[in-house]
């Protein structure tokens, strides 16, 4: 079936709404859903926290009148979920409701769903469209994406440096941060699952590596240690999930530190494979 404006201008507000989890959907991806019957919002959702309601039951619960569902259609930015999880399939839940029409942004590359809850709403008798705006649904979780596609971290490289291109001068660190620049940075961090740096910066700036002046949880810190020189006593090595890479077992560290000893820090893709495990 061909896809309209209309059907456009809805996944764009379902990827409005997907956006609205950011700070809390991970691990699981962002999703945003809108309800519609007769040209009209009737409802919205969105998926809010790993562990809770996804956005198609909360799109639907959002219904006032339950009653206009099997005259109405439902926009997702990713397919609805075809396994029990966390929580019960949303496809069957769409089933269930009797929704006539389902367009979706993208399918899911998770294994355990990977076309199968488009394939259970067709068989259903339910309307599916997809690929409506997917590369836009596929952008807005390009870490989900990345894990499951290519079984790797999706990484942020963040640098600063001088106009002539210089990390620090001789006698020590330069402050290149602004207050602006700061919140920006710290904004980043509560959007990542974890943050790494390694001894150098330790050594030369002792970063907490924490959220600060704004909104989000800590990441988790990785630390690239190979020679084992970083201060047992670091700001890095405070409370909270601690993963380092080191060439030898370390007795100094605090006991929540997960010490990797078995992966070359240097080998960034051997480094990748195990926090991505």
């Amino acid at each position: 079936m061909d896809v309209t404006a209309f059907d456009e201008e809805m996944m764009r507000r379902a990827l409005q709404l997907a956006r609205c989890g950011e700070l809390g959907a991970s691990p699981n991806p962002m999703v945003g859903a809108v309800v519609t019957c007769d040209g009209h919002i009737i409802g919205e959702g969105y998926h809010r926290k790993c562990g809770g309601p996804h956005a198609e039951v909360n799109a639907i619960a959002s219904v006032a009148d339950q009653h206009k569902l099997p005259e109405s259609a439902i926009y997702v930015t990713l397919e609805p979920c075809a396994h029990f999880g966390r929580t019960p399939p949303c496809a069957d839940l769409i089933a269930d409701k009797g929704l006539k029409r389902v367009v979706v942004g993208c399918l899911d590359p998770f294994a355990k769903v990977d076309g199968r809850g488009v394939e259970r709403l067709r068989r259903a008798g339910i309307e599916v469209v997809t690929g409506v705006l997917r590369e836009e649904c596929e952008a807005l979780n390009v870490k989900f994406f990345t894990a499951h596609r290519r079984h790797r971290p999706y990484t942020l490289l963040k640098w600063a440096t001088s106009a002539d291109g210089f990390m620090a001068s001789r006698d020590g660190a330069v402050k290149f941060s602004t207050p602006l620049t700061m919140q920006l940075m710290h904004g980043l961090r509560a959007r990542y699952d974890a943050i790494m740096t390694g001894a150098g910066t330790i050594l030369t700036d002792n970063p907490s590596l924490t959220v600060r002046g704004t909104a989000g949880r800590n990441p988790a810190r990785v630390v690239l240690d190979a020679s084992g020189v970083t201060p047992a006593g670091a700001s890095v090595y405070d409370p909270g999930r601690v993963i380092c890479f080191t060439d030898r077992r370390r007795d100094d560290l605090p006991s929540h530190v997960e010490q990797q000893t078995d992966i070359d820090s240097h080998d960034m893709a051997a480094v990748m494979k195990r926090l991505y495990d």
